[in-house]
């Protein structure tokens, strides 16, 4: 497991016994070594990424080729500026070349143009290094919180992955007290509920989740993956969990399922799985159709009765039966269970 990334004062305060109030709660035991890594200072969210490993390998090959691009291009740079840098700081510490000027034997209309000329290469070498050199750099050896191709050395491509999310600067403003304060809360609970939205999921794989708000811990991923490949833990028990840290309570869960119905997020499950077992064989636009049939009929002035929803299912099933789908056992193979009617 990798080194705490967090400070150690705040990572050992003393816990407050008993339960915290809703939506929080204490957070699973099996996940403690895991938890022992995190940095208290943030929040994280982990979950399982069921993309197919060919999609997501699909996805990871435009990273590298962009930083190996711009590493190339930047090395080029430095190949064809360095011998003139070199030549002007030799001609600085007193070894005439052909970059030496002499101004008191040039005219102002040679000297203006010159300078600025070496202004700008100056200027467009600096921003280059301070800003785009550092993404092939972070890309393969950032060390705080690993790299993307550290994660993948170790991790590889897999149907399943945990990913691990990792919070930005918003999480200053619940890092006091998001237990009593409700204004830090809300944010909190505002945040989440976006980042854990079953759309979402069901729709980016892992490596799409960064954005402004959360970023992803590239270090907690391999974490992760290394207790469910040594059997510390099943890989079920990342599964859509949200963790904060509170001084008095120590690390704990948000429960995100208080308002919603256990048996609802079951079936947005499956839908998304079906959807990604489509898409395996390249009939993913017949999951839209279907959506679209759905909510067509759904939003009629005649209303949804079970009539309307028996012609449904018939002209749903058709549909698949002429792609060749059967569309119940294709659900069951995919999904498991009973197709909905």
């Amino acid at each position: 497991m990798a080194r705490q990334r967090g400070p150690a004062k705040l990572g050992s305060a003393k816990k407050k016994d008993g339960s915290p109030p809703a939506p929080f709660k204490r957070h699973p035991e099996v996940l403690q070594p895991f938890v022992d890594t995190l940095d208290p200072r943030h929040v994280y969210i982990t979950h399982i990424d069921a993309k197919p490993r060919d999609f997501k390998r699909k996805i990871f090959a435009v990273p590298v080729l962009m930083n190996a691009v711009v590493a190339a291009l930047f090395l080029f740079r430095v190949y064809t500026i360095l011998p003139y840098y070199l030549r002007i700081f030799a001609s600085v510490l007193g070894y005439p070349n052909d970059t030496t000027m002499v101004v008191d034997e040039m005219e102002w209309a040679e000297i203006v143009p010159e300078v600025a000329l070496r202004a700008a290469s100056f200027m467009l070498d600096f921003l280059l290094f301070m800003f785009l050199w550092p993404w092939p750099v972070d890309f393969c050896l950032a060390h705080e919180h690993g790299n993307p191709v550290a994660w993948r050395w170790a991790v590889g491509f897999r149907d399943r992955e945990v990913v691990v999310r990792r919070s930005r600067k918003w999480d200053s403003a619940v890092r006091a007290d998001a237990i009593h304060n409700a204004e830090a809360r809300s944010l909190l609970m505002a945040q989440v509920g976006a980042a854990t939205s079953p759309m979402l999921l069901g729709e980016k794989t892992g490596y799409l989740l960064m954005n402004a708000d959360w970023d992803l811990d590239w270090a907690a991923m391999v974490d992760a993956t290394t207790m469910v490949d040594k059997k510390m833990a099943a890989i079920e028990a990342f599964k859509t969990v949200v963790l904060v840290h509170h001084e008095e309570y120590g690390w704990l869960c948000v429960d995100m399922k208080l308002n919603e119905s256990a048996e609802e997020d079951e079936r947005r499950r499956q839908v998304f799985e079906f959807r990604d077992a489509l898409a395996a064989i390249g009939k993913e636009n017949l999951f839209y159709r279907w959506i679209e049939i759905v909510q067509e009929e759904a939003s009629a002035p005649s209303g949804f009765g079970p009539e309307k929803q028996e012609q449904v299912a018939k002209q749903i099933r058709e549909m698949f039966d002429k792609e060749g789908i059967n569309f119940d056992e294709f659900w069951k193979d995919s999904v498991g269970g009973n197709a909905p009617n």
